[in-house]
């Protein structure tokens, strides 16, 4: 199937969860990343969620993480010049919804994408390869490229890998490395 049909049939498939459903299985999915061999890292990358686009709550997961006294890097997107900032989230950080409905710190210590040993990665589907699908603008396979070539990328999905591969992948989309739902967690 190709990435337009695919992003159409989950935008649609979320746009069906209740609002109890996606906090339920956001707290499955932070739940199963715990399964992980990644916790020995120190700097991981979490985006935050947008509500509107009834994305996985990432704050169970941010909950995790600070349990664990790791850094939580977040980041500020430029739709100009279609590229990410990323910045250290402390107690100090604030926050401002932006006009695409994105949460984004204001300002803060900004990090290198070379100084992020873990990311989680948005998305709308995936296949059984790795192959994700997002909204479509490549803003995190821009910024993957710029991470280390050993980072991890952990893709977080409310639905199952879908079974036929995703037929117009391109050479600069950058697959993941695992991907968690709320029944199951993916090694590719």
């Amino acid at each position: 199937m190709d990435k337009k049909s695919l992003r159409a049939l989950y935008k649609e498939k979320r746009e069906a969860l209740s609002l109890e459903q996606i906090d339920d299985l956001s707290l499955d999915i932070a739940n199963s990343s715990l399964q992980l061999p990644i916790w020995d890292k120190s700097n991981y990358h979490l985006f935050l969620s947008i509500e509107s686009k009834k994305e996985v709550d990432t704050s169970y997961i941010m909950q995790i993480l600070s349990g664990k006294d790791k850094n939580i890097i977040v980041s500020r997107t430029d739709f100009e010049t279609n590229s990410m900032r990323h910045f250290l989230m402390t107690d100090n950080t604030t926050f401002k919804v932006s006009s695409y409905g994105i949460p984004e710190p204001v300002d803060g210590f900004e990090v290198q994408p070379t100084q992020i040993d873990v990311v989680f990665v948005p998305l709308l589907a995936f296949d059984t390869k790795g192959n994700r699908i997002g909204y479509g603008k490549g803003f995190y396979d821009r910024f993957l490229q710029e991470c280390k070539p050993d980072v991890v990328k952990i893709g977080i999905s409310f639905f199952e890998a879908e079974r036929e591969d995703i037929n117009d992948v391109f050479e600069q989309d950058i697959p993941l490395d695992y991907c968690i739902t709320p029944t199951q967690v993916y090694t590719f």
